[in-house]
């Protein structure tokens, strides 16, 4: 008689795995059935965690998050969960800003905020007639800003401040030529808290007044990214960024 050999594959689990985040002064917190409301001077934003398998406690001035003999992927919820929550803190005492540029190599883009900032109506890409209306997600807020050819998206949620950019950006996508020649659109050049926005970490360059640096910070070319890194706040051209 021959016997058959089962080999069982046991993936093992961590027992606990936690995670603190500090209360801002200023902020109340309240959780109730993994469902986080945060409370700020700038307004109130609510969250809900129930399809992660983690538990979310006040613990004086710390939240915890926790998780129970959890796999590898519930253990790396503990730390998305924690960046949500340290963004809600975020956005109900500072507020999230995104800077987006217009750039445009012959035809000037017009945006014009409408309905207090609500929409955006963009005519005149690459001299077309038709006029584009992006709506702006629920609490966030878009106006010009001082600088030329600049735009300003300021909300509490900062999931949804990104969001409006990104309609923004795909709303004025070349379509039909070749994207290396025709560059015109609005892309985002700076992002963050009100007041402590920087330029994207994905980026090398986002020089507004040099159209070929932008070519050459799109296409991620080594020798750009090697030549931008030992120049901060320089273009690849040369010009100092405004």
């Amino acid at each position: 008689s021959t016997q058959s050999t089962w080999e069982t594959q046991v993936k093992m689990k961590t027992i606990y795995s936690s995670r603190t985040i500090n209360i801002q002064k200023g902020v109340k917190v309240s959780v109730r059935s993994r469902v986080v409301t945060i409370s700020g001077p700038r307004g109130t934003l609510k969250k809900s965690f129930k399809h992660l398998p983690v538990d979310i406690i006040v613990k004086g001035h710390q939240l915890q998050v926790d998780v129970w003999w959890g796999k590898r992927s519930h253990i790396a919820c503990v730390r998305t969960v924690g960046s949500h929550l340290r963004n809600m803190m975020i956005g109900v005492t500072k507020g999230f800003e995104y800077q987006m540029a217009l750039v445009y190599a012959h035809f000037p883009i017009t945006a014009a905020p409408a309905s207090e900032g609500k929409v955006l109506n963009i005519s005149n890409f690459l001299g077309e007639k038709l006029t584009r209306s992006v709506k702006m997600a629920q609490g966030v807020v878009v106006k010009r800003s001082e600088n030329k050819d600049e735009l300003v998206l300021q909300g509490n949620d900062l999931e949804l401040v990104s969001q409006s950019a990104a309609s923004i950006h795909t709303a004025t996508l070349v379509k039909g030529k070749d994207i290396r020649k025709f560059l015109d659109g609005i892309y985002v050049s700076k992002k963050g808290a009100i007041g402590e926005t920087k330029q994207p970490q994905h980026s090398t360059c986002v020089c507004v007044v040099c159209i070929k640096s932008l070519l050459i910070s799109l296409l991620r070319c080594p020798r750009a990214v090697q030549w931008a890194q030992g120049r901060s706040g320089v273009c690849i051209c040369g010009k100092q960024q405004q």
